[in-house]
Parts: C-alpha cells; sequence; structure tokens
C-alpha cells in the first residue's frame, strides 16, 4: 500500500513578494512527499504579474491542485479535509487581518480559519515595512492563536551570492516548520 502524501495549504496574497510563494511551490513540486493545495488571492494574482516574468497559469501548474478563491466551499473549507496546515507566502497585512477577526469571505481566508480552528500549524509570511500597530496586535492575536508569523527577512551568515540565494533561505526556513528539507540550506553554525 503506497503511504498517502501530507497536504499542504498554500496561500498567495497581495504583498510584495509574490517570487517567495513561487520559489515555495518549485521545491515543494520536487519533494515527492508533499502534495500541495494552492489558492490565490486576486491581489496576488496582479503582484505576480507585476513582479515577475511568470504567467498565473505557469504559477498554477507548480501545485498539485488549484482553486479560486471565490469557491468558499472547496475541500480547503473544510477541516474534515486532512493537511498538516498551510503557508501564507507572501501574506498581505489585509490577509493578516481577516484571519485574526475571522473574516472568512474569501476561501484563501476561511482555509486559514479552517487550520486554526483545527490547531493545525499556520505559516503567515507577513510583508509590510513599516508596521503599525493595527499590523503589529493583528499578528500577535493570530501568534498567541498558534500561528507562527516568519517575515520574509534576509540573513546574510549564509553569504548568498545574489536574490534567488536570499530568496532560497527564506522559503527554507518557512519549510523547515514543517521539517522539509531544502538542498543547500544552511543553517547558524554549519558549515
Amino acid at each position: 500500500m503506497d503511504k498517502k502524501k501530507k497536504r499542504l495549504v498554500v496561500g498567495m496574497s497581495g504583498a510584495s513578494g509574490a517570487i517567495l510563494g513561487i520559489e515555495l511551490l518549485k521545491i515543494l513540486k520536487e519533494n515527492p512527499e508533499w502534495e500541495t493545495h494552492l489558492v490565490i488571492s486576486r491581489g496576488a494574482e496582479e503582484t505576480i504579474l507585476q513582479e515577475t516574468t511568470y504567467k498565473l497559469e505557469e504559477v498554477g501548474v507548480l501545485a498539485d491542485k488549484v482553486y479560486s478563491n471565490k469557491d468558499i466551499g472547496a475541500s480547503i473549507a473544510s477541516g474534515t479535509f486532512k493537511t498538516e496546515g498551510m503557508i501564507v507566502i507572501p501574506c498581505s497585512m489585509k490577509t493578516v487581518a481577516g484571519i485574526a477577526s475571522g473574516y472568512s469571505d474569501n476561501l484563501l481566508l476561511r482555509a486559514a480559519d479552517v487550520v486554526i480552528k483545527e490547531k493545525r500549524k499556520l505559516i503567515l509570511a507577513a510583508r509590510e515595512t513599516p508596521l503599525s500597530t493595527i499590523h503589529l496586535r493583528n499578528m500577535l492575536t493570530l501568534s498567541e492563536l498558534g500561528a507562527h508569523i516568519i517575515p520574509p527577512m534576509v540573513s546574510y551568515y549564509n553569504k548568498p551570492a545574489n536574490i534567488e540565494d536570499l530568496n532560497k533561505h527564506i522559503v527554507s526556513k518557512i519549510l523547515d516548520k514543517f521539517d522539509i528539507e531544502v538542498e543547500g540550506f544552511r543553517r547558524w553554525g554549519e558549515e
């Protein structure tokens, strides 16, 4: 009997940093143990087109299953659909606010709400600067609910040679929360 793949929901919202979500999907596509379920907000669609050379269809083929953000009745909107959790990358402050307040008016927000209520792992790559008091309060609320807030901040101890190295390091740190090892990820103190 084949071992079932682990399911991971990936949400992309309209913050800058669309390439991070794409890089995460590319890494997961190469990992046969994982099945990805992708939902992209309207803002993320625009950001993908503005910030990258990718077409939306090219991003979609990186996932095992793609959902319309309007499909509030999709499988990932139910707690009975078993997943390991969800990563929202990048995660806009609008999305942070929606998740923090339980305002689930689209599939991305509903899927995150399900992850919280089912006490599964929720990772938010929150993207904004500077952060207002409202942003910080919303992130504190989510942290108190068990979400991991992992802003995509660059690290220099790994001596990145280019932007791709920076992106890969950030994505590797996020995937590490699901015990997914990324080849070439350099941890502090390791050579």
